[in-house]
This record gives structure tokens, sequence and C-alpha cells, in this order.
């Protein structure tokens, strides 16, 4: 005979067609000789009465499911995050901004990096980044790009009009070479979203992973991972890893000490965060916009022991692209392919996390898992680290090196760098031809 309801294996629903039989069962002993033949009054009656059953059977199920973080969902996931003090975060706003370039050279691009702070003209100003580069000359002196507000929230949702500008911090910093061009920006429709949350797989992963003990490491990385932008966190000594000859990490007795084997009191102790941030955000504190460096620092120093002390590192943010012929069937469109291959490659790559190694084979399903593609060949992934000139009178100039690896090579990243796929990126250089 079948359990049902909450078993030694989890909750087993009972299916309608049992709830029937069962009924029937009922029926014949209470009225022996009854009609319950597909068209007599009382099988409709037991039928409903049934099917009205089954879904309370449904309703015991997700109130079973709904007491474990791991299967629950909505409001019942919102109640076990109130029970560990981990509230749904919400999300940042999003919008799109017109920048048109003003008194701007003759012959000369301005470009607008992608990341780029604006802000608004109320106190204190709320800022946006900018989510691609923008490129403008006097044929093209105005173009439309996305903004994401830096603070999550309702705040970020602000009317038509409001964004109008860019940040003066920012322009002086990064900007200062344009001379007398300026940008006008503005938003010609109110930015949304900012009223939303994460969505139930963000928040259930978030409180999988919160720290029951107030003094580990992996309260620690909690604590970073939990500053708006941050991607990923390692924590090592040295800088990349657990060094085994002096291992203090692999002697942790959480429950006498923190973060070390044996040391004099009042010594001080030095571990390092390497952390992986959103490019959209800046590393120090800029303008209106908190760092990721400042961030992190002080909500780590709130759950560091007295005496140990973080060194917060930015991760190498790897930019990486490919070098192939794609050969597609006759008939489809292939720039609608490589826009496809290029969504599809900057989702994978988004999916991976510090030392992440960027796989050949992964890269090769991203091209022939496209409807219409036929064959890649010469398929070689690149890097793109930033390299300066070595020996040079006056300006140094900045040298883009790609380094590119052989066919079936993988790109194997260090222990704190990050693979970055820039969807506009020049790094991607694929050639269609057609089958």
């Amino acid at each position: 005979m079948t359990d049902y309801g909450v078993t030694a294996d989890g909750f087993v629903l009972k299916p309608v067609d049992a709830i029937l039989s069962e009924s029937f069962d009922r029926a014949r002993a209470a009225f022996p000789g009854a009609d319950l033949t597909s068209t007599s009054a009382l099988r409709k009656i037991l039928e409903t009465a049934a099917a009205e059953d089954g879904e309370l059977w449904k309703r015991l199920e997700d109130l079973y499911y709904g007491n474990f973080v791991s299967t629950a969902t909505g409001a019942t996931l919102d109640l076990l995050g109130e029970d560990t003090g981990l509230e749904r975060a919400p999300l940042a706003s999003t919008g799109t901004v017109s920048v048109t370039l003003d008194d701007e050279v003759e012959g000369r691009s301005y470009v607008l990096p992608q990341g780029a702070i604006l802000v608004t003209a109320d106190q204190p100003a709320r800022a946006f980044g900018t989510v691609a580069p923008v490129v403008l000359d006097t044929r093209t002196p105005t173009a439309d790009v996305g903004v994401v507000a830096f603070e999550p929230g309702p705040d970020g949702d602000v009317d038509a009009g409001t964004i109008t500008g860019i940040d003066p911090t920012y322009r002086s910093i990064y900007l200062a070479d344009f001379g007398p061009a300026d940008f006008t920006v503005t938003n010609r429709a109110a930015t949304t979203g900012g009223t939303e949350v994460e969505p139930d797989g963000t928040y259930r992963g978030r409180l999988l992973g919160i720290a029951r003990n107030l003094w580990t490491v992996e309260a620690v990385a909690q604590a970073a991972l939990g500053v708006g932008g941050v991607l990923d966190v390692v924590l090592s000594d040295p800088l990349g890893g657990v060094d085994v000859s002096q291992s203090y990490f692999d002697l942790f007795n959480f429950d006498q000490r923190a973060f070390s084997s044996e040391r004099r009191v009042g010594q001080p102790y030095f571990f390092t965060v390497v952390v992986a941030h959103d490019f959209r955000w800046p590393w120090h504190t800029t303008g209106p916009v908190p760092g990721v460096f400042e961030r992190v620092s002080a909500a780590v120093d709130a759950v560091r022991p007295i005496g140990i002390h973080a060194n917060v590192v930015e991760a190498d943010h790897i930019e990486v692209g490919v070098r192939a012929t794609l050969v597609i069937a006759p008939g489809s469109d292939g720039v609608a392919l490589l826009s496809s291959v290029r969504r599809r490659l900057a989702t994978d790559i988004a999916a991976l996390r510090l030392g992440g190694d960027v796989l050949y084979a992964q890269v090769v399903s991203a091209f022939v898992e496209q409807p219409g593609v036929l064959d890649v060949q010469g398929l070689h992934l690149r890097r793109a680290p930033a390299a300066f000139g070595r020996i040079t009178f006056g300006d140094v100039p900045f040298q883009r090196v790609l380094a590119e690896g052989a066919v079936g090579e993988n790109l194997v990243m260090g222990p704190t760098e990050l693979a970055t796929f820039v969807v506009d990126g020049d790094a991607f250089d694929v050639t269609v031809v057609t089958g």
C-alpha cells in the first residue's frame, strides 16, 4: 500500500485517481449496488469532490515544502528569509538616456565609456551607470544608451528629464582630455524597476549560502558578497590561495580562535579579500557613487575579529573573445546569428567566477547550437589584458594586447582573474561564410 502525505522520503502527493478510487470503495460500502457508471449522478458528485480534494492535497504539498529554503517559493521563502535575518534584495532601476555631443572638434571622435556616471540635478544626486560605450562625432552627435541605477530600490525610479549630466568628479578624472567638448544628457522617459525585488532563484541561493557563525571565513565572504556590485570574492593568504608551507586556513579551529593558528594577543594578522565586481561600479568612491573598495572594507570590518585585518584587492578583470570562421547555411541571416552567439557567450561567461577557466568546448557549443550554423572553423580563444608601452619618450601610449590560444586550447584563468565578455568588444573577430 502506498503511503501518502509526509513520509521518510518527503511529501508524497495523493493523485486524483487514488482519491476517486477510495471514494468509490466508500460509496459501495455505504450503498450496496449503487450505480457508479460514467453517466450516474453519484459518480459525477464523487468526481467533483475528488477534484477538490486533489487541490487540497496540492496545497498541503506546498505548505510542506514551504518549510525548506531549497523548495520554498514566493511569500513562504520571504518568511524563511526573515527567520535568518536576510531579506529579499530590491532590484536596480533601468532606463534609457539620450547623449548629445556639444562643442566638439571637427574630425575627432569622443567616447563616453561603459559605466560612465550620470547624475540627477537634485541633491543628494542619484547616480546611474551606462551599460554600453557611446561614440560620438560631428556626423553622429546624438545617441541613446541604457543606464542602470547604482543603488537598488525605488529611489532609482526617476521621472523623465531628471537625469541631467555627467558627474563632475567622474568627468575630471576620466574625460579630462575632452577639452571644451561636453555631453548633454537627458532621459526622455522615466526609469523603472526599482520597486521590484530579486527572483526566487537568486534569493534562494543567498539564503542557502548564508553563514550561521559570525567568526568564520564564510561569514566574511558573505559580508563582501552582500555589497552591491560585487560578483565574487576569494579569501586567501598569501594572495591566490592557501600556502601549505604557512597554512593559516588549514589550521583554523573556529570554536576556540578565529582566522589563524595560535598567535600572541595583540599581534595583528592580515588576510586578503580578492573582489571581482561589476564594471559599472567604480573601485574607489567617485562623486556620489561609493566605491567597491570602501564598501567591502566597511562590510568586512563589521564581522572581522579584533586584531585581524582585511587587505581588499581588486581582481583582474580579463576580457575574452574569439577569432573564428563561421559557416552558415544558405539563406541564413549572418548578422542575426552573430548577435545570438554574442548574447550566448555573454551569458555563459558571466556565470564564471574568480579563477574559472573559459572552456573551448563551451565556446564551440555557443556557436554550433545556433539554428543555421553548419560549422565553426579555426576557432581561437583570446584574452585581452591591458599593457602599457615599455619605453617611450613623452606620453605613455596605451596598447591593447590580444593573447590568442591554439585551436582546442582553453583559456586558463589565474586565481585572481575573472573572465568577462564584452558584447561589442573588438576581441570578437568572426568571419561569416555560406556553406
